[in-house]
């Protein structure tokens, strides 16, 4: 590393404290973002395929005038009447085919935190199901949720993630493979009852990205939201990091084939700008607000509202979503035909621009080899491509561009993985 890298780290760790998270052995110092263009300090270009909060893309034009153009005129908090914020609850909400209303916040934890009072007040309930591997954000409440084991929490249980890939079903037909993941849910709801706690919701992303992309077998997310229902619980479909096209449809829970009662989203709305958004059906929404009089001081504000309308505007007027299926699936199939030639790579998964590449030592045991996920992420990264790793045992490439990730983009991409792969194998 360069001097100033150097010195830079070091004030990092003066101000920010040491041990804050840093990608990459070397990290990278950024200065400037295009499209899926982000440049260094030295000059250096690097492609962006890990950032799914520019969704449009870094720096668009149109977000950044109708951020400006708000900036200049005000920007207040939401005890006033404010047309443009209405305006844009109304089109969030119409994204969704029930009736829906919103809650507004500037984080996916600030959102999730509010999914999960909004389930307690409409259920009566206080226990939540998760997964053993979710990430649902950083407060003490949603905290409870992320890495199990969560001992002793009693309000809380982790159920194994749905998986077909290894895991104790992963020789089953897929069908048992759902009836036996679905036992895993039946159990914790009896388990609540054995305790005596009333069930207040299952929390869950729809394509559990941050348990790496599993494939989930099919039949699983409506089974689980049927017996949550059944339980007098809720189903919250956690979209921060799925929603928003990213998949090739609008949300991760159309993928999933489930109707969730709570969506909660985040990351891509605002392109940047901090914003979040509960969304309920209207008479959750109606209750919780009787109940809280919740209220965020930057939440629901023109400024939000402005970013997020315009990153609305892109995405229809860019056909964001149509360029999502067909560069997904030149991207996908481009990993597919690499993976055939590379036995390091043991699976293949993922829905329009969102990737996973599974990193085995072996095809045969499946066994995990994060080592080498890390290393082909830091390969990528000297040839000037930013990816990451994800999974519950961080053996998992993370592909997730910004939704404007093109052909083009999809070519240098997958020329410089074969490249890594090679240089792997040797």
């Amino acid at each position: 590393m360069t001097r100033s890298i150097d010195e830079l780290l070091a004030r990092r760790n003066r101000f920010l404290g040491r041990g804050a998270p840093l990608f990459y052995a070397e990290p990278v110092h950024l200065v400037r973002g295009e499209g899926v263009w982000l440049y260094g300090a030295d000059g250096r270009r690097y492609m962006d395929l890990y950032n799914n909060v520019p969704c449009v893309g870094h720096a668009h034009p149109r977000v950044v005038e109708a951020l400006s153009r708000q900036a200049a005129t005000h920007n207040v908090h939401s005890r006033y009447l404010d047309e443009k914020i209405i305006d844009y609850a109304e089109r969030l909400a119409g994204l969704h085919a029930q009736e829906m209303s919103v809650v507004f916040a500037c984080s996916g934890t600030e959102a999730n935190e509010i999914a999960m009072r909004m389930a307690r007040i409409g259920s009566g309930g206080q226990g939540f199901i998760c997964t053993n591997a979710a990430y649902h954000g950083n407060s003490a409440e949603v905290g409870k949720l992320t890495h199990a084991p969560l001992r002793g929490r009693r309000d809380v249980h982790a159920i194994p993630f749905p998986e077909r890939f290894r895991g104790p079903a992963k020789d089953l037909p897929e069908s048992e493979q759902c009836a036996f993941f679905l036992a895993e849910v039946d159990k914790a709801i009896a388990d609540f009852a054995q305790q005596g706690i009333p069930l207040a919701g299952m929390l869950v992303c729809p394509i559990l990205a941050n348990e790496g992309l599993p494939r989930i077998p099919k039949g699983f997310m409506a089974g689980a939201a049927e017996r949550v229902r059944a339980a007098g619980g809720l189903f919250i479909c956690d979209e921060v990091q799925a929603g928003f096209c990213r998949t090739g449809h609008w949300w991760g829970y159309q993928v999933a084939e489930v109707v969730p009662d709570i969506v909660t989203s985040g990351k891509p709305m605002g392109n940047g700008l901090p914003l979040a958004a509960c969304t309920a059906r209207r008479a959750l929404v109606d209750r919780f607000r009787e109940q809280t009089r919740y209220f965020n001081t930057f939440a629901a504000s023109p400024l939000q509202a402005a970013a997020g309308m315009a990153v609305l505007d892109v995405i229809e007027a860019e056909d964001v979503r149509g360029n999502v299926n067909r560069t997904g699936a030149l991207l996908r199939s481009g990993c597919e035909a690499l993976a055939n030639g590379h036995a390091c790579i043991g699976d293949v998964r993922g829905e329009g621009l969102f990737v996973g590449l599974e990193w085995v030592k072996d095809r045969s045991s499946r066994e995990a080899d994060r080592e080498g996920a890390v290393r082909a992420a830091n390969l990528l990264k000297s040839r000037g491509f930013l990816v990451s790793n994800a999974g519950a045992l961080g053996n998992v490439l993370k592909i997730r561009p910004p939704l404007v990730f093109n052909s083009e983009h999809a070519g240098l991409f997958l020329e410089a993985l074969d490249s890594v792969l090679e240089e792997m194998g040797r």
